[in-house]
């Protein structure tokens, strides 16, 4: 019984981090951004971008297609400057893990992303907060 109960749990968790995806989308594009699904992924084993590997659930028959890190690139028109080109990460509670930190350092280190930030839930109910990662591990 204790196995449907965490069955029923990670499909509970799985769909709002789905809803918390589509909600920082949202955000982005309201404040001008142009967002894009990020697919691809960085091998620090071979110091390089590789294309994520796409999942396969053979009990739902589905094929997830985005599991890149980060998340999503985004990228905004500046006037006269360019373009500013920056990766979110959504993370409900706004941890990385060791493996995520090292993949951030490795992205801004060789220019992939001018910024990259972690997108976490606010304080305040459906409140959202952007941390940038340089500014809060020092990079």
């Amino acid at each position: 019984m204790e196995t449907k109960k965490k069955r029923v749990q990670g499909k509970k968790n799985r769909a709002a981090g789905v809803r918390f995806e589509a909600k920082i989308r949202k955000d982005l594009e309201s404040q001008g951004w142009i967002v894009d699904k990020w697919t691809n992924n960085v091998d620090l084993e071979a110091n390089k971008i590789i294309p994520a590997k796409r999942k396969y659930n053979p009990f739902l028959r589905a094929l997830s297609i985005g599991t890149g890190f980060p998340d999503f690139s985004a990228s905004m028109a500046i006037v006269d400057k360019g373009y500013k080109f920056r990766g979110v990460e959504v993370k409900a509670n706004g941890w990385l893990d060791k493996s995520e930190k090292e993949k951030c350092k490795w992205l801004l280190k060789n220019k992939i992303f001018s910024e990259i930030l972690i997108a976490k839930k606010g304080k305040k109910r459906g409140s959202i907060e952007y941390v940038d990662f340089k500014k809060k591990h020092g990079v």
